[in-house]
């Protein structure tokens, strides 16, 4: 599988370099439209003729149906990465395999039972939190949306869903505006963090600042829990200061009147340079007629990824949490 990663990761990226060079356009454009080509494996009409001939070679070397999905996702994905290391925004950022990955196992856990469910990701970016999840529900019916306001991601998102032959709909749009989006079942997001710069939007949220800026993050959780059904869950990578910023109480309260709190994990400290920039993923469930607290959150401080031994340990506890809240 790594060799097959290597070869449709070179391939990519060599033939993004071209169109880079070729057409005057940052790397990541150029994925964008290498990621095209590779799935639509038809040449651009009027281009040069040492230029098209260059493409056309290139389309000779290889074929999609050779790779699989996952081979075709963690390719795409590092030739992302390789383009965003030119950019420094926040949202320009891709969830590492291994989180999406743990938070796949927590979707089928809390899920478990459930044959056909609706998910959302209102911050979607170039969609690989989607697409690992998708991967992941084998023998699930699941109908995904994803919401992205960037422009390069949304058309990378839509690409790399081509790639892994999934329907996806798309909204390209301020994820905090209205959306034309039936509740769904479901809702995962790595959410994007620090001030929402729409004050007069912000104005209709009940997580709407005081003064000032509102946080995103606090408005992205509202708006999600407003399109989830009741008794839905909401999976979020949410900052580990989350119930420590001066607007936690306000926070809290709401939180406390929409919904209930499953689990807050803290991610591994090594997976941050600084533990300022640390993470956890926190699990809602939206309030219904059937629901209620558990007896008891789960809480846990996830030792690294890589030490087998200690997550086993890890695991252990979650299995016996779901066995106990089950039974309860």
């Amino acid at each position: 599988m790594e060799q097959q990663i290597n070869q449709l990761f070179e391939w990519l990226d060599q033939t993004s370099t071209t169109i880079e060079k070729k057409e005057d356009v940052p790397y990541i454009e150029a994925v964008i439209a290498s990621s095209q080509l590779l799935f639509e494996n038809e040449i651009p009409e009027n281009l040069e003729p040492s230029y098209e001939k260059e493409l056309q070679d290139k389309l000779k070397e290889i074929k999609l149906e050779d790779f699989p999905l996952e081979v075709r996702r963690k390719a795409m994905q590092l030739v992302i990465l390789k383009g965003m290391k030119g950019f420094t925004q926040q949202q320009h950022y891709i969830t590492p395999d291994t989180i999406g990955m743990f938070i796949g196992y927590l979707v089928q856990k809390f899920m478990d039972g459930k044959k056909s469910f609706r998910m959302f990701d209102p911050a979607c970016g170039s969609a690989n939190l989607l697409l690992t999840l998708l991967n992941q529900l084998k023998d699930v019916d699941v109908k995904a949306f994803g919401s992205e306001v960037d422009p390069t991601l949304i058309r990378l998102a839509f690409n790399h869903t081509n790639l892994q032959e999934r329907q996806i709909e798309y909204f390209h749009q301020d994820s905090l505006k209205p959306i034309l989006l039936e509740p769904v079942d479901l809702v995962v997001a790595d959410l994007p963090i620090g001030f929402y710069p729409d004050d007069e939007n912000a104005s209709q949220y009940d997580l709407k600042a005081e003064e000032g800026h509102s946080f995103a993050h606090h408005l992205f959780i509202e708006q999600s829990l407003k399109y989830t059904n009741p008794e839905g869950y909401l999976f979020f990578i949410v900052p580990s200061f989350l119930f420590e910023s001066e607007q936690k109480d306000q926070l809290q309260s709401f939180l406390k009147k929409h919904a209930h709190i499953n689990a807050v994990l803290e991610l591994p400290d090594t997976m941050f340079k600084d533990e300022k920039l640390s993470k956890s993923i926190l699990v809602l469930q939206k309030k219904g007629e059937e629901t209620k607290d558990p007896n008891q959150v789960m809480l846990a401080q996830l030792p690294s990824f890589k030490d087998v031994h200690a997550m086993n340990g890890i695991m252990k506890q979650m299995e016996d949490w779901f066995k106990n809240e089950r039974l309860s």
